[in-house]
């Protein structure tokens, strides 16, 4: 098996996967569950791989996943324009390790893993 289904379908993956890889690019560092962390930490390796990338091409395929929400009202800038403009000049040396996961400890609900994923 090639990845965690999360206890989704497809569709709700792929949105779910959407929502935390915009999430973390705006803010850089989220709280959530071990398993959707370690799920999260590919996605957003290749969203700025892509912002490495730069071109016109990159840009549409990361714009094709990312949500368009707004970064940083005062300078009016969106996710993927942060993602290009901010985040992946960051990584320019770095070959790929974009992600770290910080074990937090156990929800209180459920007992769930939780961790800290942030940018490096």
């Amino acid at each position: 098996m090639g990845y965690r289904k999360l206890g989704r379908t497809s569709a709700q993956r792929k949105a779910l996967l959407r929502d935390l890889a915009t999430d973390l690019i705006i803010h850089e560092r989220i709280e959530t569950t071990e398993a959707r962390a370690k799920e999260l930490r590919s996605v957003v390796d290749k969203m700025i791989t892509l912002g490495k990338r730069g071109d016109l091409h990159a840009r549409r395929q990361a714009a094709a996943f990312i949500r368009n929400e707004i970064a940083d009202a005062e300078k009016g800038t969106d996710a993927l324009q942060k993602l290009f403009s901010d985040v992946a000049p960051r990584y320019e040396e770095r070959q790929g390790g974009y992600t770290r996961i910080m074990k937090v400890g156990p929800r209180r609900g459920d007992g769930a893993p939780v961790v800290v994923i942030e940018l490096v």
